[in-house]
């Protein structure tokens, strides 16, 4: 049975503090695997979770995780993707790039349940990062993955959505899968 793993809430302290870089001798550590394993469980206790962060788990580094669930989301509005998929896995990612052109976003995260609202993110973001082997990777983002890109790296930095976001509303489970039959 695969222990339970608590995602941090807003009004928690360590959801505004700054991560800390991992050492580039730690990124292969048995402690960054541990993160790394926690950061999925955690989030695939969460039907509606595409991405979390260490911060949301207590863990004050820079890590955070894609599922590899984006990608079905992706080709329901677009065409099938080439590559494999899999959890992507950000270590000590930074943005090197963000475009000027904007998109308004609907956003909701799993450290401020149940309040969705209205954020403005760049429509593209390059961001480069260490894998899960310690890999040197970059990546070109657009759309939802540049959001989501973009709203991960902000929890590193200490930032929820709901200090950027306009029209903020509670939506509750029960109402959410209401307006997704709707559509």
């Amino acid at each position: 049975m695969q222990k339970e793993i608590k995602i941090l809430q807003s009004g928690d302290p360590g959801l505004r503090k700054i991560s800390k870089e991992i050492k580039d001798s730690e990124i292969l550590s048995k402690k960054i695997k541990e993160i790394i394993s926690s950061l999925k469980i955690a989030m695939n206790s969460q039907s509606d979770a595409v991405a979390i962060s260490a911060p949301q788990i207590g863990e004050l580094v820079r890590v955070f995780v894609i599922s590899k669930k984006l990608f079905d989301i992706l080709e329901e509005d677009k065409k099938p993707l080439k590559e494999e998929k899999r959890d992507l896995i950000f270590i000590n990612p930074e943005i090197t790039k963000l475009s000027k052109s904007k998109m308004i976003c609907e956003e909701g995260c799993l450290s401020v349940r149940f309040l969705y609202g209205k954020v403005k993110r760049s429509s593209h973001a390059t961001i480069e990062a260490f894998d899960e082997n310690g890999k040197k990777i970059k990546r070109d983002a657009s759309g939802l993955l540049s959001q989501i890109v973009q709203h991960e790296n902000d929890h590193l930095n200490g930032i929820l959505f709901i200090d950027k976001a306009t029209d903020i509303k509670e939506i509750l489970p029960e109402n959410l899968q209401t307006l997704q039959n709707a559509k």
